[in-house]
């Protein structure tokens, strides 16, 4: 079976401290100085041990990883251990004092074939380390699809969605997996791939 390659990417907004509720003018502007990507590491049944390999560009906000075994598969003869693969993103950040950020966007791009009635789910959960609140982003694609290319974007508000501390150095969560459901169609198959995230450091200040 030939694997389309999956491809996603993210935005995060950092975002200046303000204490006046004065109206707002959005500029977008470069990053401030300190304010980059200092680790990745990859775990899951969707990116195992010598599958994943990641670069961080020279000034480290942007990045790519790929995967070699993000697939999601069900039908007759596939284990049910095949349904379901994770992979969680963690990328540690430093942020400088004064500011904070959020999750802005993030862009999915892969390939799925699916028979009538068959399910392919996509799933995104975003956190801070050590914070409570989480944004949670889900897309369904329900067969007959002989197979298609699928670009799907989570979206957030930078205002109210999951943010940092202010001038800290912390670590962004990005917890996603695809998953097949063929429980409407026991006979049927699909499969769902992942194989690449490409992700850039975005700043947008209000005054």
């Amino acid at each position: 079976m030939k694997l389309f390659a999956a491809i996603a990417g993210f935005a995060i907004a950092a975002l200046g401290v303000l204490a006046s509720p004065l109206e707002f003018e959005e500029r977008q502007v470069s990053g401030p100085a300190g304010f980059n990507i200092t680790s990745i590491g990859v775990n899951g049944s969707g990116c195992p041990a010598g599958t994943a390999y990641y670069i961080l560009d020279p000034t480290r906000t942007s990045f790519t990883v790929t995967f070699s075994n993000y697939i999601a598969s069900a039908g007759p003869g596939i284990l049910i251990t095949e349904n379901r693969k994770n992979c969680a993103i963690v990328l540690g950040v430093h942020v400088p004092g004064g500011f904070t950020f959020a999750v802005a966007t993030v862009d999915y791009r892969g390939f799925y074939q699916l028979d009538p009635k068959v399910k392919a789910i996509q799933r995104a959960i975003y956190y801070f380390q050590a914070q409570i609140k989480q944004a949670v982003a889900t897309s369904t694609r329900t067969g007959p699809v002989a197979g298609a290319d699928y670009v799907y974007r989570d979206e957030f508000d930078i205002w109210s969605s999951v943010r940092c501390p202010c001038g800290t150095s912390t670590a962004l969560i990005i917890n996603s997996s695809i998953r097949i459901d063929n429980s409407q169609n026991r006979q049927g198959s699909g499969v769902i791939t992942n194989d690449s995230v490409d992700g850039r450091l975005n700043t947008k200040f209000r005054y």
